[in-house]
């Protein structure tokens, strides 16, 4: 696969950037959920989904931190994480919109959006690398 290494280093801060969002979101929850909505988390309900979703998270930093040991190999992990980072920008849209969040919430989107579209790149040199391979395979 070619540019390996600035993929390695992709997956690389694409764990970090996780890694950011779960320190504030799973272990200072009821902060985040402030910050990001305004208002104060006393549903213990509301807090232990909230919670749970900063663990899955904290999750994909790990995930990232495994592709970017090998970023060929883990595309699945990717798969799995741009589809979460596509539905979490969506969220956040709905949530905006409808005036539930802040605004601070362009952060986590637009840092998403960018990792999202370097996924998308990350796919197509993947595959134009593994279009090349065969090609040269069948010669």
């Amino acid at each position: 696969m070619a540019h390996n290494s600035f993929f390695v280093r992709l997956f690389l801060a694409a764990a970090l950037w996780n890694l950011s969002g779960a320190i504030l979101g799973y272990f200072n929850t009821t902060y985040a959920f402030e910050m990001f909505f305004g208002q104060v988390l006393t549903d213990p309900l509301v807090f232990a989904i909230y919670k749970g979703a900063w663990g899955t998270t904290l999750t994909y930093f790990i995930g990232y931190l495994l592709v970017s040991r090998n970023p060929s190999k883990h595309y699945g992990i990717v798969i799995t994480g741009g589809i979460g980072k596509l539905g979490f920008i969506i969220s956040l849209l709905q949530l905006y919109s409808a005036g539930i969040a802040n605004s601070i919430v362009f952060i986590v989107i637009i840092g998403d959006a960018i990792f999202l579209l370097l996924f998308a790149y990350y796919f197509f040199q993947l595959y134009s690398s593994r279009d090349v391979r065969s090609s040269q395979a069948e010669a």
